[in-house]
C-alpha cells in the first residue's frame, strides 16, 4: 500500500513538472497543453526600444518588478566605444520558461536572459537589423529573422551559437511555429510573400502571397489550423491554413498602423486579438467565423501583445504611452495599466518564469526610462481640446537626459504622399516652419515618424528655456521640397 502511494506521489510530481515545462494551452503552444493559472511565479516582459530596457511585471498584482537594462539612452549610445545594446525590440522565450531571447535591432544582437535571476547569460550577434527571435517547440533551435538581410539565422537552443541560415525573400519580419513543431511560418517586411519552412530540414515547403510587403507580426492558433499575420502598411490582417497547401482563408480590414496579432482560447471560444496603433484600440475577432466581437480602447499606439498562460488575460504594450495594459478576455475590458519603459515593442507572457523567490535580482527602478511627455495633433480647424480623444496623431517625447526622442504615430493623411513634421511659430500652424522630419505616408495614409533633439522644452507649456520661445508641432504636405499649409496642428 505504501509503495503504491509513493508511486502515485512520484507520478503526480512528474506530471506537475511536465505541466510546468509545457508551453501552456495558449499560443504559442498546443490546445492539448494544460492552462497555467496566473500567479506570482509568472512574468510579463516588454522590449523597450528607446530606453533600451526590458520591463518585468508580476501579473498576479499587475506591478512593475523592475527593469533589465541592456543599453544606455541617447546620446551615450552614439560613442564608438559603446558596448550596450541598441533599439531593444523583439522577444521570444524557451519552452521550459527559463530563458527569454531579446532582439536589439541597432546592435544586431540576441540577448539570452535567465528568467529567475534576470541576468544576461549570453549575447549572440547576427546579421543586419534582426527583428524577432523564437525557440522551436522542442527547444533545440532559436530562429532569428534577420530583417535587414535575406535569411533566418538558426541558433543552437543550448549554446545559442549560429548553426545555419535559411534563405528567404529579403526582409523576413517574424517567425512562429506550428504547435506540433513541424512548420515555421516566416512573413516578410520587404516582400509580399510568407514562407512555410520545414523545421526538420529547413527546407521551404510552401509560400503565400501577402496583400502588401510589410508584415511585422505573425501568430499560429493553438489548434494547429490557422496562421494570422498583420500588414502594417495597409491596415489589414490575413489568415491562412496552417496545413498544406497553406491556402489563404480570409483578409480582414483592421485599421491604420495594424501592429501585432495573438491568439486567446477561453470559455467563450478562440479569438484573435489585433493591436491597431492608429486607432489606439485592440480589435477582437473569432477564429471560426472571423466576426469582430469587440473593440477595446487601450491608449496610445498599442504594439505587442501576449496572452496569460490560462487565456484569462492579454497584455498589450502601449508604444507611445510607456505603459502595459491588461485586458480581461472574458469581458474585453481593461483591468490594469502599468507604467513601464520607453516605447514598448514586443511583449511576452511567461508562465512560471520565477519558480522561487520574488524574482527581483538584477533589476533597476524605472528612473529616466519612465520620463516622457505626450502630445496630440488634430486637424486644422478642429475644436480643441475636445477633439484630443479622437486625435489622428499621437506624439511621445521620450526623455534621454540631454535630448528627447520624438515619435509620432501619424494617421488621417493622404496615402503615399510626402509630408513634413515640423515646429511652427504659431499655434494655428502659421509662420515659419522648422522641419524636424520628412516622411512618406503608407497606403493607409499613416506613418511612424521619428526625430531626435532638444524638443521637449520647445513644445511643452512651461518648459521654455531662457533665450528661446515656445513653438508648436505641425504636419504639412511637402510641396517643391518645402512645407505647405499645415493640415494637422498641436492640440493645446
Amino acid at each position: 500500500m505504501k509503495t503504491t502511494s509513493n508511486v502515485a506521489i512520484a507520478l503526480s510530481v512528474a506530471a506537475l513538472a511536465a505541466a510546468q515545462l509545457a508551453w501552456a494551452g495558449q499560443a504559442p503552444g498546443s490546445l492539448a497543453d494544460p492552462d497555467i493559472p496566473v500567479s506570482h511565479h509568472d512574468r510579463v516582459y516588454a522590449a523597450e526600444q528607446f530606453s533600451n530596457t526590458v520591463s518585468v511585471i508580476d501579473p498576479a498584482d499587475n506591478k512593475l518588478v523592475g527593469l533589465i537594462r541592456l543599453g544606455d539612452p541617447s546620446p551615450g549610445n552614439f560613442s564608438p566605444l559603446y558596448k550596450g545594446q541598441l533599439l531593444v525590440h523583439g522577444m521570444g522565450y524557451s519552452p521550459d520558461h527559463r530563458t527569454i531571447a531579446v532582439v536589439s535591432i541597432g546592435s544586431n544582437s540576441v540577448s539570452f536572459i535567465d528568467t529567475q535571476t534576470n541576468a544576461v547569460k549570453h549575447v549572440t550577434y547576427v546579421g543586419r537589423s534582426p527583428h524577432e527571435a523564437f525557440f522551436t517547440p522542442d527547444g533545440k533551435e532559436v530562429w532569428v529573422t534577420v530583417r535587414g538581410e535575406n535569411y533566418v539565422a538558426v541558433l543552437d537552443g543550448t549554446t545559442f551559437e549560429e548553426r545555419t541560415r535559411i534563405t528567404v525573400p529579403a526582409g523576413p519580419g517574424m517567425q512562429i511555429f506550428s504547435p506540433d513543431g513541424k512548420y515555421g511560418y516566416v512573413c516578410s517586411s520587404f516582400n509580399p510573400e510568407t514562407e512555410v519552412v520545414s523545421v526538420a530540414d529547413h527546407k521551404i515547403v510552401g509560400a503565400l502571397r501577402q496583400t502588401s510587403p510589410f508584415c511585422p507580426d505573425i501568430a499560429a492558433t493553438p489548434d494547429g489550423k490557422q496562421v494570422w499575420f498583420t500588414l502594417k502598411d495597409v491596415g489589414k490582417v490575413q489568415v491562412f491554413d496552417a496545413r498544406p497547401p497553406f491556402a489563404l482563408i480570409r483578409t480582414l480590414d483592421t485599421g491604420p498602423i495594424t501592429n501585432h496579432v495573438n491568439i486567446v482560447h477561453n470559455a467563450n471560444g478562440m479569438f484573435a486579438y489585433v493591436t491597431v496603433g492608429g486607432l489606439n484600440v485592440v480589435k477582437v475577432f473569432r477564429t471560426d467565423d472571423f466576426s469582430q466581437v469587440a473593440t477595446v480602447p487601450v491608449g496610445d499606439l498599442p504594439h505587442g501583445l501576449w496572452p496569460s498562460g490560462d487565456g484569462s488575460r492579454i497584455y498589450v504594450g502601449l508604444e507611445n504611452a510607456d505603459a502595459m495594459t491588461a485586458i480581461d478576455t472574458l469581458t474585453n475590458k481593461v483591468i490594469a495599466t502599468i507604467p513601464i519603459g520607453q516605447a514598448p515593442q514586443a511583449v511576452t507572457y511567461v508562465p512560471n518564469a520565477v519558480p522561487e523567490g520574488d524574482g527581483s535580482q538584477n533589476l533597476q527602478p524605472l528612473g529616466l526610462a519612465g520620463q516622457s511627455a505626450h502630445i496630440a495633433l488634430v486637424p486644422v480647424g478642429s475644436s480643441k481640446p475636445a477633439d484630443v480623444a479622437i486625435a489622428p496623431t499621437t506624439v511621445a517625447l521620450f526623455d534621454q537626459g540631454l535630448v528627447q526622442v520624438l515619435q509620432a504615430a501619424v494617421t488621417g493623411l493622404q496615402p503615399k504622399q510626402p509630408y513634413v513634421l515640423g515646429l511652427a511659430d504659431n499655434s494655428d500652424g502659421t509662420g515659419n516652419v522648422q522641419v524636424l522630419a520628412n516622411f512618406m505616408t503608407n497606403p493607409a495614409g499613416s506613418a511612424i515618424v521619428n526625430a531626435l533633439g532638444q524638443i521637449r522644452q520647445l513644445v511643452t507649456p512651461g518648459m521654455s528655456v531662457s533665450g528661446d520661445r515656445r513653438r508648436y508641432l505641425v504636419i504639412a504636405p511637402q510641396a517643391s521640397g518645402k512645407p505647405g499649409t499645415p493640415v494637422q496642428v498641436q492640440s493645446l
